[in-house]
């Protein structure tokens, strides 16, 4: 069903050849993980809620891949924050912009920014270091799902809070983010937005989401799932 959804969206010019083999990548990696929200995941997404709360100007930035994969969640949880929508791809043109813009609006996003950008990110020179000052530039938490690692590091160097959702815990985006989630993008969505609805208000259980978190840990406790889960069939046979 999803792959066929991106294809579709190759079809209609949203995404791009190349997002599909991105995609390709980051179900080779939830696989690995049992295709479920292991517990590292979980605590990343909890402690991204928190930030995404405390946040004076949180921006959700979308991109080809995330807007195919699941625009209603992505407007749910800007709805819910709440917090800015910002379209910034790679390969840009007007055109893919306006249907990104127009996707994301067909279902129930407004506002989006991304489309007349009037800053840029410091040290890229492609076209993603486009965006609005309203928006990305004056970011201090962004959510930044399937993200590459360039730019990841360009928003960190800004001294932004880079939170990534990204299947592979070695990454380039996943070692640069504040915090990196090792998740299939829907379900993580969703559990950002449930620990969103429970966190609100509660400033005692966002600082204690903040300062308990270490994103390299729980990268490193993301790895030992993996391993875990692909011994657990060699135990099974031995037993």
């Amino acid at each position: 069903m999803v792959r066929e959804r991106l294809s579709e969206l190759v079809d209609k010019g949203l995404v791009t050849k190349t997002g599909l083999v991105s995609h390709g990548r980051g179900e080779a990696f939830d696989y690995l993980m049992g295709e479920r929200s292991p517990a590292p995941a979980l605590k990343a997404e909890r402690a991204a809620a928190a930030y995404l709360l405390r946040a004076e100007n949180p921006v959700v930035c979308v991109n080809g891949n995330a807007a195919a994969l699941d625009p209603e969640n992505l407007i749910v949880l800007a709805k819910e924050i709440p917090a800015k929508i910002e379209v910034n791809i790679f390969h840009r043109t007007e055109e893919r912009m306006g249907l990104l813009v127009s996707f994301l609006e067909e279902n129930g996003a407004e506002n989006v920014l991304g489309m007349y950008p009037d800053s840029r990110i410091p040290g890229l020179s492609s076209d993603r270091a486009l965006c609005t000052k309203e928006g990305i530039y004056d970011s201090d938490v962004i959510l930044v799902p399937i993200e590459d690692g360039d730019r990841a590091k360009a928003l960190a160097d800004m001294g932004k809070i880079v939170i990534s959702i990204d299947l592979n815990p070695l990454s380039r985006t996943s070692k640069t983010a504040a915090v990196s989630i090792s998740d299939e993008m829907t379900r993580a969505l969703e559990n950002i937005i449930r620990y969103v609805k429970e966190m609100r208000g509660r400033q005692d259980i966002i600082s204690e989401a903040i300062s308990s978190f270490s994103n390299e840990d729980n990268r490193r406790e993301t790895v030992e799932e993996i391993c875990s889960f692909l011994m657990s069939e060699f135990k099974e046979v031995r037993e």
